[in-house]
């Protein structure tokens, strides 16, 4: 599991750079980070982040399955879940890394759905993917993440978010609904051991069928 995860943090870090500050766009911008511990959104009470909850546009992404008063909130102001996997195809846990574990790496992606109180199950706004390239499948995954972001970022910009009309999921198309248990050091050694080749993630990236995302 060591050797697997060596290969992602070089993967971030060359995608991502160095961990490093945030810095504000302009000087008015106000980015006021609170630190909480895993599964502990579930347990403060709302009023806690009331400051948060006077936004226009609510964003989720990388946390544990919130619950409570605070989901119904986000689901009740339209809140967007960034889900890394190619919902409803994969959904759950390591979705995109299980993908390529499949040879599957042209369902390499991301969903930005509306949240819902399911796990990844919210009406889907658009799916983004890596560009297509012959890259090794961490520099893949770490590419997804980049798409996700910048695509949701230019739609939130251009005032278009708003505007997408959401496409529901449909369960029976699913491949795999995965849970970290799921992802043990076995799977991560076969993984490592049997890694596709750029060139095999290039092939198979070009065989994605369009028709299965939503491309908005």
């Amino acid at each position: 599991m060591r050797e697997y995860f060596s290969h992602v943090i070089a993967a971030e870090k060359g995608i991502f750079g160095q961990p490093r500050f945030i810095k504000p766009a302009q000087p008015n911008h106000r980015i006021h980070p609170l630190l909480l511990g895993m599964d502990d959104l579930n347990l403060i009470d709302v009023a806690m982040l009331e400051p948060a909850l006077q936004s226009d546009v609510y964003v989720v992404f990388g946390t544990s399955y919130i619950k409570g008063a605070l989901c119904d909130f986000l689901v009740d102001h339209r809140a967007v879940n960034i889900h890394m996997g190619t919902s409803p195809y994969y959904r759950g846990a390591s979705c995109n890394f299980l993908a390529v574990y499949d040879g599957n790496a042209d369902y390499v992606g991301a969903t930005i759905h509306l949240l819902s109180k399911g796990l990844d199950s919210g009406d889907i706004l658009f799916h983004a993917f890596p560009e297509t390239a012959a890259v090794d499948p961490f520099q893949l995954g770490m590419q997804a993440v980049a798409s996700a972001q910048q695509a949701l970022v230019e739609k939130i910009k251009r005032g278009e978010l708003s505007n997408l009309t959401p496409t529901k999921q449909d369960r029976t198309k699913e491949i795999r609904y995965s849970v970290n248990a799921d992802f043990t050091d076995e799977v991560a050694r076969q993984y490592l051991a049997n890694i596709p080749s750029p060139q095999d993630i290039y092939r198979q990236i070009q065989q994605r069928n369009s028709s299965k995302f939503v491309l908005n």
